[in-house]
């Protein structure tokens, strides 16, 4: 493994009020996890590649229990692929290839956008739907919302003018976005979902199956004006259902759970929705963020990467018609991820976990 002492620290590591007190009491392991959180963010999940190898496939599988995993739009394709095999490295390499590998022409349509998105969850689950079912320690849950009034439709007129009204609205509070969308959960049956008191929106929650399982993943990254909506997951109220992240964007959840929430993330900061990543003020709940132990990328880490920044969905504009070195960039930015995971396993080997921990 790279000896972390030799280079800038890879990761930023907080912790909320209760976590940091547990952990000075007794070091993590992974006996202490059973539920983790997966964040939207689209390509940047490639750049944590390596930290979510070495947590799934190194170092949970030492106390197989059972944890929920719970994630809107690419957390949940993230962790769709990890409970897919029982090989997650393999499957999460797979699942930056597939996304690295991905050209879009300008001007792309949605209905393209969808369709390319059906094959790429078709080529990275095709086959091992059962084995997801069934997984023997991990239960999915996938975060989708259903839209209300103008979200309703697909038309650039009525969703554009129905964005624009969403915007608005939340700028005035988060809680009037009620009036555009509702909150969904498809979770395992094997396990309730891992929140509790959640009253902030409407909720409904449905029973993850066959069926609908790869109707949820598309309608949980189902991005407005650049994927088309999905109309009646199976089982799920009738309606046209989007990206999770809308409402969820870094999962600001009352979690319920026994230990310690690992929250491997692109960024030290939690943001409520995905219109508030323009709203500095708005932030994640200390009292829901007492639990959680966030692992990121440090500003260090990320000032080495190509472009000094995680991958994300701007380099289709910023390499336009370029996209080999696109993939070049993304391929290192994965490739060097690998640090983030050996630095995370050896301060758990190590013991010097919470020597690097900061509070939110």
């Amino acid at each position: 493994m790279t000896a972390i002492h030799t280079r800038a620290p890879a990761l930023t590591i907080r912790a909320g009020s209760r976590a940091l007190a547990r952990l000075r009491e007794k070091p993590l392991e992974p006996s202490d996890i059973h539920v983790i959180p997966g964040a939207a963010g689209g390509p940047k999940a490639l750049g944590i590649s390596g930290l979510d190898k070495a947590i799934f496939g190194d170092w949970l599988p030492r106390v197989e229990q059972e944890r929920a995993l719970i994630g809107s739009s690419i957390g949940s394709w993230r962790f769709a692929a990890i409970a897919s095999s029982d090989n997650p490295r393999a499957q999460l390499a797979r699942l930056a290839e597939l996304y690295t590998h991905q050209r879009f022409t300008k001007g792309v349509s949605a209905e393209e956008v969808t369709r390319k998105s059906i094959q790429f969850l078709d080529e990275l689950l095709g086959g091992r739907e059962d084995y997801l079912l069934t997984h023997p320690w991990y239960r999915l849950n996938i975060v989708v919302v259903r839209s209300l009034g103008l979200l309703q439709h697909d038309s650039k007129g009525r969703l554009g003018l129905g964005l624009m009204s969403a915007i608005s609205a939340n700028m005035l509070n988060r809680r009037y976005l009620t009036r555009f969308m509702e909150r969904g959960i498809v979770h395992d049956p094997r396990l309730k979902t891992p929140v509790s008191g959640l009253a902030d929106f409407p909720r409904h929650e449905v029973v993850l199956s066959r069926d609908n399982l790869l109707s949820a993943l598309l309608a949980s990254a189902s991005i407005p004006m650049v994927m088309s909506g999905v109309r009646n997951i199976p089982g799920a109220p009738e309606g046209v259902y989007r990206d999770g992240g809308l409402l969820d964007y870094h999962l600001d959840l009352p979690y319920e759970q026994p230990g310690i929430i690992l929250y491997p993330h692109f960024t030290d900061r939690i943001v409520p929705g995905w219109f508030d990543k323009v709203l500095p003020w708005r932030t994640g709940d200390a009292t829901r963020l007492q639990d959680v132990l966030l692992i990121s990328p440090s500003r260090e880490y990320l000032e080495s990467l190509p472009d000094r920044k995680l991958p994300d969905r701007k380099d289709f504009e910023r390499y336009e018609g370029d996209d080999a070195g696109r993939e070049q960039a993304w391929r290192r930015a994965i490739a060097e991820s690998d640090r983030m995971g050996d630095e995370f396993l050896e301060l758990i080997e190590n013991g010097c976990l919470v020597d690097r921990i900061q509070s939110f």
